[in-house]
């Protein structure tokens, strides 16, 4: 008689997370239900890093929020599968993009410019990035922000390379991140001050698991514009930039004044 499944005494806990604890067992192995789920979101978290970034649904979701059109630039990988093999390239734009960019460079510098890339979770970027953005922008008042970027095949340092060509002060990269087994949408935010080829991830911030699962909208802006206030004051950012947003009073981005970092 084959043996029943075992309740993990842990199972109560599950409604508090949803990490894989409490999965409960068969006999020596896992009960058939989870062993299915486990198949599901390993097909998820697979799919999520093949999807092809919609760029019809970023462009409707930021007019929706009043944006201009975004301007759309490709790193040096040519496909997906060249860009999973070859991250190198994901690093630089190809030249068309780089051209494209130095054409609708603004006339004043921006204070920051937003780029929101496929990176490993193009669902990430469909589903989450405009939100981001819609909370972020009033806490911005004040800021020159320069023409919404879509990135395509595009690794983090990716943004380095935009900011650059757009003589930006600060770059965001929202960026679909590496999909887990039980997230396959999460939204990385990572900042960078003064962006230029060549810099390391030691000199960038970052905020991660945004999605409704994880960070809400709402506090990840609120997150992004303290950490984007502090680099300008500082006048970087990384390892030398603290994220003490949790401890202290949020301060005002417009307090440094336009152009001050």
């Amino acid at each position: 008689m084959r043996a029943p499944a075992d309740q993990d005494p842990w199972l109560p806990l599950r409604r508090f997370t949803a990490a894989r604890i409490a999965l409960g067992r068969a006999g020596s192995s896992l009960p058939t239900r989870e062993v299915l789920a486990f198949g599901l979101a390993h097909a998820q978290a697979r799919d999520a890093v093949h999807h092809r970034l919609d760029h019809g649904v970023l462009e409707a979701a930021l007019a929706a929020a009043g944006w201009a059109p975004p301007i759309h630039v490709h790193s040096a990988a040519p496909d997906r599968a060249h860009y999973l093999r070859r991250p190198d390239a994901g690093r630089r734009l190809d030249d068309a993009s780089r051209a494209r960019l130095a054409a609708a460079t603004p006339t004043d510098a921006p204070d920051v410019v937003l780029v929101v890339a496929d990176g490993l979770s193009a669902l990430a970027a469909e589903r989450h990035a405009v939100p981001v953005i819609a909370a972020l922008r009033p806490l911005l008042a004040g800021w020159r922000i320069g023409p919404v970027v879509v990135a395509e095949q595009s690794r983090v340092a990716l943004g380095d390379e935009i900011g650059a060509v757009l003589r930006a002060r600060q770059v965001v990269m929202l960026i679909g991140e590496r999909p887990g087994l039980s997230s396959p949408d999460s939204l990385g935010l990572y900042l960078t001050h003064g962006p230029r080829p060549g810099l390391t991830d030691a000199e960038r911030n970052c905020i991660s698991n945004v999605r409704p699962e994880g960070l809400a909208y709402p506090l990840a802006a609120a997150r992004l514009a303290h950490l984007l206030a502090g680099a300008r004051a500082l006048g970087k950012s990384g390892v030398a930039l603290k994220d003490d947003s949790a401890t202290t009073a949020l301060t005002s981005p417009q307090a440094a004044g336009p152009g001050d970092g």
